[in-house]
């Protein structure tokens, strides 16, 4: 399950009542492909420290620190953080394990395929990670609002799901959300940008921070829980995402599921009529 808004801000939530505040006591970096800063670094400048209000950022955590620095993590595929008791066992590819000072309970930072990436920077120099200062804006920026969403989509072209989960356009929305967007929004996910309407568009981004609302509540219900962070790959409240065969919520239609490149793409025909017919199958 890659991590998108709703999942990393219910994550941010819970950390913001667990480790807010809290003095880092000791640090373990235990696989090291993950690790864009020596870990050695992490090792000797982090304990003594502390955790400031967590923030996200696109698919990023930002854990701001009372040094004026930031740990910085993508989950990528398939990392996963958990707050756990230091007793409870440790996942086989746990990557990062930060202990505190006033509590038994960890945060832990796990990565099945080791693709995620953890940064340690100063928080004024955030331009350091790669990509970051040329990505576009985060969904939820107060400042990426309806007219700058049209204004900036129309700098693209292609079929609007690849463009909506482009993150030199927007930042946040992954595979599985940009489905529920779009059905949402009753747009089909092969329709060229260029063969949408102005309305279109604006209905697309409202579409987008509906769905975000929406899902996040549903998400972190299935994350937290008994004051812990220990999360499953569930999103089964999802309305179309990978529910080929299954009835339309809206509609009753059949959904349809296309795999192509690696990437599973569901809509419903008969709401989210369009496309290229040889995109459909």
């Amino acid at each position: 399950m890659v991590p998108e808004i709703p999942e990393l801000e219910a994550i941010r939530s819970f950390f913001n009542g667990t480790i807010r505040g809290s003095t880092i006591a000791a640090v373990e970096t235990r696989i090291p492909p993950v690790f864009r800063t020596p870990a050695k670094e992490l090792r000797e400048t982090l304990p003594g420290d502390a955790f400031g209000e967590v923030l996200r950022h696109g698919k990023f955590l930002l854990f701001p620190l009372a040094s004026a620095r930031v740990l910085a993590i993508n989950p990528m595929l398939t990392g996963r953080f958990q707050y756990l008791p230091a007793s409870a066992r440790l996942q086989a590819k746990t990557c990062l394990v930060v202990s505190f000072e006033a509590t038994e309970n960890q945060l832990r930072y796990a990565d099945d395929r080791l693709m995620g990436k953890i940064y340690l920077v100063p928080a004024a120099a955030l331009e350091r990670i790669p990509n970051w200062a040329t990505n576009g804006p985060d969904l939820l920026d107060p400042a990426f609002d309806e007219d700058t969403w049209l204004a900036a989509i129309k700098r693209y072209r292609g079929a609007i799901k690849n463009i909506i989960t482009n993150a030199e356009f927007v930042q946040g929305i992954g595979n599985a959300y940009s489905d529920e967007i779009l059905w949402e929004a009753q747009i089909n996910p092969y329709t060229p940008r260029t063969k949408l309407s102005d309305d279109d568009l604006r209905a697309l981004y409202r579409a987008a921070r509906a769905v975000m609302e929406w899902a996040t509540p549903l998400a972190a219900e299935r994350m937290v829980r008994d004051g812990t962070l220990d999360y499953e790959e569930r999103r089964d409240f999802l309305r179309v995402h990978r529910r080929g065969g299954a009835p339309c919520p809206r509609c009753g239609a059949t959904i349809s599921e296309i795999t192509a490149n690696q990437r599973i793409t569901s809509f419903c025909r008969q709401c989210q009529p369009g496309g290229p017919s040889g995109a459909l199958g």
